[in-house]
């Protein structure tokens, strides 16, 4: 949970109340953050200034700075209204060069005219990009903001990736051109290692250098290390120019805006930014920077009220919701609201978020207890498919085999070439951005994480008998959130042999305990409730002729489902493995036993 540091009096003075620390304590729990120190003792003592140090929620970024969260508790006491941010016309472009693809392919930028700081708002804007930074930027790796005093630069922009030697700057608080691969050897002193010298791992190893120049070819920013010092920002700077880059599109834009909402309150025209068309021709996209365009979505009032215990009108709702900066209205279809969503506001993903804050906005402390919230259970108890994940334990325990606990994660090659399949693209869910090549998807079988288990213990006394009851993770673009987990129990026997009569009889033994009887003649035996095999052999992690699928009936007369499959693994992927001995293994899909 970040901490923010407010001046306590220029603090109140933007509340319009004079406060007791009693009365601000129970004003931030109303509200949903917290007091966490008061500094005035200590800093008369030291004759500086007193402050509030008050702890937000991790994903609330408008709430960084002292402009964002006094403007949010002045609209949840009624003494101000939303901002209606606004864009003017866009007179600068922002090309995007096919290069950066190799580095950090995403842009976003903005100006702010006519601002007028004072030394507590530039501090703020400061410390507003620093928190930023730190938390939804991932110290820089995703997102770099650069701040330049538009006066001294010449518009359209231009983004680059260039060789580290190829361009040469004055970089900020310098007086020395430095080239890219200089400034990496100046920031990579000792010295250096807790200022600059912390973010010049996130390029150095890269080929090019991400640059951003204007029309005149002046560098203006190497980020994510530093700007220049010939665009350098101060007190007096009237015009402020702001470019972010990222390697991640939804990122950038939640930093753009929220920078330019946080601070446009000081331009000439309060409220009001003038927009860059960022122009990336290699991805034949254009697009207007900041888009302020609020998200809408729709939920239902019964869903609120029965989760607050509540029974409020439409228009009640509505007014809570509008403490929390989110503006309600009556849907055309009946029984649900329209919320429009601000910029200001990306941590609202979900109908949850919005039946949150009206809950805040109705007051945690004058919910209803006891009866009316009797409608939810407040009594754990397990999920029956964790009890059936505990029934597969218990009979593998039982006939000797032993636990494994693999991560989720594995590479590409794990799970798709040394199981010897071919990824079709609809499947596999990938990682964005993995941090090593070892784990690049969530994995689509338990075996990959077992196999791996089992390279690790290969010294082990023969043979190795090792099961695991987990989840898998499978696409499907149907679903909210495009992809679900899987269950799945997995067991593998290792040995000098390969033990497939072992396996099947593993297989045997769970059956049995699931009252799942061996169906011999299932083609007569049609209405009959059991599980049977067939041979395959298009499971090409299996030896040929030595493959199966598992068939289940779930019952009489019921349809017939692959749950799974049954085998002697194919010597290639065992090889694969580092793995010089004979395998056979089984894995089925648990979920259909519930």
């Amino acid at each position: 949970m970040p901490t923010i540091s407010v001046p306590k009096q220029q603090f109140l003075d933007l509340l319009g109340k004079q406060y007791t620390n009693e009365e601000f304590d129970e004003l931030c729990f109303e509200f949903g953050v917290e007091l966490d120190e008061d500094t005035t003792e200590e800093a008369l003592k030291a004759n500086e200034e007193p402050e509030f140090k008050i702890e937000v929620g991790a994903n609330r970024y408008d709430l960084l700075c002292t402009e964002g969260i006094a403007q949010s508790l002045n609209e949840f006491l009624g003494r101000k209204e939303t901002p209606n941010y606004r864009l003017s016309k866009a007179t600068t472009k922002l090309y995007i060069e096919p290069s950066t693809q190799q580095i950090r392919p995403y842009a976003a930028a903005a100006f702010l005219r006519g601002i007028k700081f004072t030394e507590e708002s530039y501090q703020s804007f400061i410390n507003l990009q620093d928190k930023l930074h730190s938390n939804l930027c991932r110290n820089r790796s995703l997102v770099a903001m650069g701040t330049h005093d538009a006066s001294t630069i010449q518009g359209p922009f231009y983004y680059k990736a260039l060789p580290p030697t190829d361009f040469k700057f004055v970089p900020l608080n310098q007086t020395k051109e430095f080239t890219g691969a200089e400034l990496i050897d100046l920031y990579k002193q000792p010295e250096q290692k807790n200022n600059l010298g912390r973010f010049v791992h996130i390029i150095e190893d890269s080929p090019v250098f991400p640059v951003v120049l204007d029309s005149n070819n002046t560098v203006c920013s190497l980020p994510p290390l530093i700007n220049s010092e010939h665009s350098k920002i101060s007190l007096n700077t009237s015009d402020v120019f702001i470019e972010c880059t990222a390697t991640d599109k939804t990122k950038v834009e939640i930093v753009i805006n929220q920078i330019v909402s946080m601070f446009s309150r000081y331009c000439a025209d309060p409220f009001v930014v003038e927009p860059v068309e960022v122009v990336s021709e290699h991805n034949q996209q254009s697009r207007v920077t900041p888009n302020f365009t609020p998200n809408v979505m729709e939920v239902s009032t019964a869903y609120i009220n029965s989760c607050l215990g509540l029974d409020q009108p439409p228009q009640e709702i509505c007014d809570n919701l509008k403490k929390m900066s989110l503006k309600a209205t009556p849907s055309k279809n009946a029984g649900y609201l329209e919320v429009s969503i601000p910029i200001t506001r990306p941590d609202i993903l979900h109908p949850c978020d919005i039946m949150e804050d009206a809950a805040i906005g109705y007051g945690y402390n004058k919910l209803p207890k006891g009866e009316k919230l009797s409608n939810a259970n407040f009594v754990a108890a397990p999920l029956p498919i964790n009890k059936i994940s505990d029934i597969f334990r218990a009979a593998s325990a039982q006939a000797s085999w032993i636990e494994v606990l693999p991560l989720t994660l594995c590479s590409h090659d794990e799970n798709y070439k040394f199981l010897r399949v071919k990824d079709d693209g609809k499947q596999a869910v990938r990682l964005a951005n993995p941090k090593t090549s070892e784990y690049q998807v969530v994995r689509t079988t338990l075996l990959p994480g077992i196999l791996k288990t089992v390279r690790e213990n290969r010294k082990h006394t023969l043979p190795i008998k090792v099961f695991e009851a987990g989840d898998i993770v499978l696409k499907n673009d149907q679903l909210e959130r495009k992809a679900f987990n899987e269950r799945h129990w997995g067991a593998i026997y290792v040995g000098k042999t390969s033990g497939f009569e072992i396996i099947q009889g593993l297989l045997g033994k769970i059956m049995q305990t699931f009252r799942t009887q061996w169906v011999a003649d299932y083609g007569k035996a049609a209405s009959t409730r059991g599980y049977w095999i067939e041979e395959d052999d298009s499971l090409p992690t299996y030896f040929p002729g030595r493959g199966a699928r598992v068939m289940f009936r779930p019952k009489e007369g019921g349809e017939i489902k692959k749950i799974g499959t049954l085998g002697v693994l194919h010597p290639e992927v065992m090889k694969n493995f580092d793995l010089p001995y004979a395998a056979s293994y089984v894995e089925l899909n648990s979920e259909v036993f519930l």
